[in-house]
């Protein structure tokens, strides 16, 4: 397709995932890659060989917590210098906290907030003037299903979603005329590390029933709703929050 020849991308949460998924997505329709992530060498080397061997024509890494503040940007500093534009921001770096409701400390709900909230916020006012120059731009945050409904041990997690989907609309408002369009994917259960650990085969199982589509989403089937959302195809589209769950958000 190669629809994104010429342009770079930068994700955050890059190492593994839907974050992965996302860049290898972007790479085989010709955009250079900038994978940021907490994670380990080795998992961004890899990734670095995989953007490559998609179609990235430069693709490379950066370590960077996005729970220090000042890191996201820095995180922008770094892949613009690296890559001379950043013509797509994908937010998808974020964490999870599940417990009980009245049992969260004060380290976990900061941290929490700091990754899931601080830092796309942080890296979307830093790549604007970026963009600005540039003419255009995309921003795509990745929100949650859990952003639009309530789930047991996720009140921390839910209300970083919740905050992301309104910053996706606060944001198309003012910048829409600038060029730079801004969506969210809110996606429901997909089959990640995250999303599995912890979990036994019967709530698993329960999950899955929960689901219309009766099963987990793939990352693969995230990607495919990013690129479109930073594709001609979707040139009318601002300020959205595409919810992909399979249906389950229906009841």
């Amino acid at each position: 397709m190669n629809e994104l020849n010429g342009k770079a991308a930068l994700v955050t949460g890059a190492s593994r995932g839907i974050g992965k998924a996302v860049a290898l997505r972007l790479a085989s329709e010709g955009a250079a890659i900038y994978l940021a992530a907490d994670g380990t060498e080795a998992e961004l080397a890899e990734g670095i060989r995989e953007c490559r061997k998609a179609g990235a024509p430069d693709a490379a890494w950066g370590m960077h917590d996005l729970a220090r503040a000042g890191e996201a940007e820095t995180m922008v500093a770094s892949a613009h210098r690296r890559m001379g534009r950043i013509d797509i921001l994908v937010n998808n770096a974020g964490i999870r906290v599940r417990k009980p409701f009245g049992e969260f400390t004060h380290e976990e709900y900061d941290r929490v907030m700091a990754v899931n909230l601080h830092a796309p916020f942080f890296a979307s006012q830093a790549v604007v003037p970026i963009m600005r120059a540039q003419g255009a731009g995309h921003v795509v945050h990745i929100a949650s299903q859990l952003g639009m409904v309530a789930a047991r041990y996720g009140a921390v997690y839910g209300l970083t979603k919740a905050a992301l989907i309104q910053l996706t609309r606060a944001m198309a408002l003012e910048l829409s005329g600038d060029g730079i369009r801004v969506n969210a994917v809110c996606p429901g259960p997909v089959s990640t590390e995250g999303f599995l650990a912890g979990r036994n085969p019967g709530e698993l199982e329960q999950r899955a029933r929960d689901v219309p589509l009766g099963r987990f989403g793939t990352v693969e089937e995230v990607a495919g709703v990013v690129a479109f959302l930073v594709s001609g195809d979707a040139a009318y589209v601002a300020g959205h929050a595409l919810v992909m769950d399979g249906g389950y958000i229906v009841h």
